[in-house]
C-alpha cells in the first residue's frame, strides 16, 4: 500500500509516525507534501518519508490523506482534482467538511472519500478517531484506513450524522481536560504541592481514570460511587462540583462547539 499525505502538520505527522511505527505502511511507500520544506525535512529525516512541493507527486498513492485546514481544502483538491485516479481514496480530516461538500468540491460524486475526525492525543499514540464513508469506498479499502487509524489509537466506524457530536466529544475535549487538569494543578499548588508534582499527579489520575472507564467496562457514576466513601473527603468534593454546575458546564460547551461544527 502507498500512503500520501498533503499536508505536514502535526496530525499528519502524528498519522505517518503511527502507520510506520507499527508496520502498517514502508516508509519508501509513504510520500509528503507540503509548502513548508522545513516541515517535510524533519519528517525526512526522522521517519525516512518521500516529500515534495507540489501536491500532484502524490497522486499515484492508494490512499492519500487531506491533512490540511477547512479553509485550504477547497484550494488543494483544485490543485489536483483533474489528474486522480478512479481508484484513489481520499482521507479528509477536516472539520465541519461533509462527504457531499467535499465531492462537490471534487466536481463528481463518484471520488472514494472517508472522513475523518481524529484528536490531538494522536501525537502520543493514543488518538480518538472518527470514521465516515461514502458508498464508493470498498469494505477492504475501509479496512485498510481503519488499520492506519488504530495504529496511533482508536477509530470507529460512525454515521456522518453524529459527526458534530463527535467533534465536541473528541476532537476539541482534549482543551476541556487540559483546563480540568490545570484547574487541578491549581489548587494542589495552593495546598502547598509544587508545580511539577501537581501537574504529574493530576495528569496520572485523568489518565488512569479514563483507563477505568475503558478496561472495566463500569458505567463512570459507577466507578465515582467507588471513590465517594461514606461521610469522606471524595463526596464533600463532588458536592461543590454539583453546586457549581460541573456537569451543566461541560455540557453548554460541548452544545456550542456542536453549534460551531454545524455552521462552518
Amino acid at each position: 500500500m502507498k500512503l500520501g499525505f498533503i499536508g505536514a502538520g502535526n496530525m499528519g505527522s502524528a498519522i505517518i509516525k503511527g502507520a510506520i511505527s507499527s508496520g502498517v505502511v514502508k516508509s519508501e511507500n509513504v510520500i509528503v507534501t507540503d509548502r513548508d520544506m522545513a516541515k517535510l525535512d524533519a519528517l525526512k529525516n526522522e521517519f525516512g518519508v518521500n516529500i515534495s512541493k507540489e501536491n500532484t507527486d502524490c497522486l499515484d498513492c492508494d490512499v492519500i490523506f487531506l491533512c490540511v485546514k477547512p479553509n485550504v481544502l477547497g484550494n488543494v483538491i483544485d490543485d489536483i482534482k483533474s489528474h486522480i485516479k478512479r481508484d484513489t481514496v481520499f482521507v479528509s480530516i477536516a472539520a465541519g467538511q461533509s462527504i457531499k461538500k467535499i465531492s462537490e468540491m471534487f466536481d463528481k460524486y463518484d471520488v472514494k472519500i472517508v472522513r475523518v475526525m481524529p484528536n490531538t492525543p494522536a501525537l502520543v499514540g493514543e488518538g480518538m478517531s472518527a470514521v465516515c464513508t461514502n458508498s464508493y469506498v470498498t469494505a477492504d479499502e475501509k479496512g485498510a484506513v481503519l488499520q492506519i487509524l488504530n495504529s496511533f489509537g482508536k477509530a470507529e466506524i460512525v454515521s456522518e450524522s453524529v459527526m458534530d457530536a463527535v467533534t465536541a466529544v473528541s476532537g476539541s475535549s482534549p482543551a476541556y481536560v487540559y483546563m480540568f487538569i490545570e484547574a487541578m494543578a491549581d489548587a494542589a499548588v495552593r495546598g502547598g504541592m509544587t508545580r511539577d508534582l501537581a501537574y504529574t499527579f493530576a495528569s496520572q489520575s485523568v489518565l488512569g481514570s479514563a483507563k477505568m472507564v475503558l478496561e472495566t467496562g463500569k458505567h463512570p457514576g459507577e466507578l465515582k460511587d467507588m471513590v465517594c466513601s461514606p461521610g469522606g473527603t471524595t463526596i464533600d468534593a463532588v458536592a461543590v462540583l454539583e453546586e457549581t454546575g460541573f456537569r451543566n458546564s461541560v455540557m453548554k460547551a460541548m452544545d456550542a462547539c456542536i453549534k460551531k461544527s454545524k455552521s462552518m
